[in-house]
C-alpha cells in the first residue's frame, strides 16, 4: 500500500471515532525507520483503546500490516507501527508532557482539522 493512501486509511480510522487533534509528520527527512508520524488524542482509556483498534482494523481490511501494537493494557498512550507510519494515540495530559510534535517537527505540523469545525459546524 502506498504511504498516501495509508496515511488516508489512517486518518479516517482515527475520524471515525472522533480522536481529536490528529496531526500527521511527515518524518522522510528525518529518519529513515518510517515515512510519517500520526499522533491523535484521546479522551479515555477506552476511547485511545478503542482508536488503535480502529486503525488496526481498518489497515488490515485494506491488506496492509500491524507490525506491532504497545500500550493497549493502560491506553494511557497506545501505539500502533504500521510501517510507513507509526501512529501515537494519546490522552491529552500525556501528549502535553511528552510533545512528540516538538520533537520530530523540524517542518510545521500539518493538524487535520476536527471533522465538525471541517464542515464549518459549531462544536
Amino acid at each position: 500500500m502506498n504511504i498516501a493512501k495509508l496515511e488516508k486509511l489512517v486518518v479516517d480510522a482515527l475520524e471515525d471515532i472522533k480522536a481529536k487533534d490528529i496531526d500527521v509528520i511527515n518524518t522522510t527527512r528525518l529518519t529513515s525507520l518510517f515515512d510519517r508520524i500520526v499522533i491523535a488524542s484521546g479522551d479515555s482509556n477506552r476511547q485511545t483503546k478503542a482508536l488503535a483498534r480502529h486503525v488496526q482494523d481498518k489497515v488490515r481490511e485494506a491488506g496492509g500490516e500491524v507490525i506491532s501494537v504497545e500500550g493497549e493494557q493502560t491506553g494511557e498512550w497506545v501505539l500502533v507501527d504500521l510501517g510507513d507510519i507509526v501512529v501515537h494515540v494519546m490522552q491529552p495530559a500525556v501528549r502535553s508532557y511528552y510533545n512528540l510534535e516538538e520533537i520530530w517537527s523540524h517542518t510545521p505540523v500539518r493538524r487535520r482539522p476536527h471533522a465538525a469545525e471541517a464542515h464549518g459546524e459549531a462544536l
